[in-house]
């Protein structure tokens, strides 16, 4: 089990048709937050710090469908707050599948039993649950009892209704590789399609500002743990490159356009993960940002930063210009 061929087809064809016609600044997934609000209060989380006036908008189903069209992005990832909070979500993922976008719904999966009955299994459809840790860790950093259990039990269900899985975990400074391994064991003992994982960003508004990595501790943990992946059939859903980056054996800048996001408020610039402000168009996004004065060398608010949605944009475009060395990579496992 892994990424449908579907997926792996149609990513890998946008990826050779963007660099055939010189572009090397094209976005390949759409973060696309619909809201703010969510029902958990994560201790790393910089989302949920807004006055009740904005955590209670919501993008329309129509704005979430203009963003994708102008964007372009093969894949649409719906994080929050928590999506399935709102009323809609089912809607707009319909409408995003019906246009060919592969999806990834980001939930904590508090409210999985509850709505799964507005969706139906597509090869277009993942969710995406979110599991820092086993049930006591990722229950202490959620700040409530029995969520991991909650979630477990969604996934189990999800899964046996013949839905795409995936999970998405952050790894705080607290980190072992026995304690990540274990973890990693228990999901694909889950029947999961694959892991989604990284270091935690330091956001200026979470709850918890001492409990990280750092750039070095993120290398260390991930040296120690991904050299046993292939023996303990571990699945991840990322690519080598990117694995064998978060290891240290790759040095890669940011690029913060292959992750594009977009919210309330408009496009966010320049990431995700930092805000500096909003444009109003992808256009202005991608045309007006100064995007030589981010990254580690740029930007201090960058320097510890090795998450997915900055560095694995940079990684798959160096595996599609330089195939034979993604593929040694591959082939000798990622962290050797």
């Amino acid at each position: 089990m892994g990424v449908p061929f579907i997926q792996k087809a149609r990513i890998g064809g946008y990826i050779c048709r963007q660099l055939a016609k010189g572009n090397r600044r094209f976005p390949l997934v759409l973060m696309l937050e619909p809201l703010f609000q969510c029902n958990l209060r994560c201790k790393g989380c910089g989302k949920i710090s807004h006055p009740p006036e904005i955590m209670n908008r919501r993008m329309t189903v129509e704005e979430c469908v203009a963003r994708a069209e102008e964007c372009g992005a093969p894949i649409v990832s719906l994080p929050g707050g928590e999506p399935l909070m709102h009323p809609d979500i089912h809607l707009i993922a319909r409408e995003l599948i019906a246009r060919k976008r592969f999806v990834y719904l980001c939930t904590n999966a508090l409210l999985v039993e509850k709505r799964l009955a507005d969706f139906e299994p597509s090869p277009y459809l993942t969710f995406n649950v979110h599991l820092d840790g086993l049930r006591d860790k990722h229950d202490t950093l959620v700040n409530r009892n029995g969520v991991f259990d909650q979630a477990v039990q969604a996934i189990r269900r999800l899964v046996a209704d013949g839905y795409r899985v995936t999970t998405n975990t952050t790894f705080f400074g607290d980190e072992t590789p026995e304690s990540a391994a274990a973890l990693f064991d228990f999901l694909m003992s889950l029947g999961v399609e694959g892991m989604t994982v990284a270091p935690a960003f330091n956001y200026e508004s979470a709850e918890e500002q001492d409990n990280f990595l750092g750039r070095e501790g993120s290398c260390k943990l991930f040296r120690a743990l991904l050299p046993q992946a292939r023996k303990r059939g571990w699945r991840f859903n990322h690519s080598s490159l990117y694995l064998d980056f978060l290891a240290g054996g790759q040095q890669y800048a940011c690029s913060p356009w292959g992750t594009p996001a977009a919210n309330i408020f408009g496009w966010q610039r320049p990431c995700y993960l930092l805000n500096d402000g909003y444009v109003g168009s992808f256009r202005e996004l991608m045309q007006d940002t100064d995007w030589e004065s981010y990254g580690t060398a740029g930007d201090a608010r960058c320097a510890d930063c090795m998450v997915h949605c900055g560095f694995e944009p940079s990684a798959v475009v160096d595996a599609a210009l330089h195939p034979l060395k993604a593929l040694g990579v591959f082939l000798r496992g990622a962290g050797n």
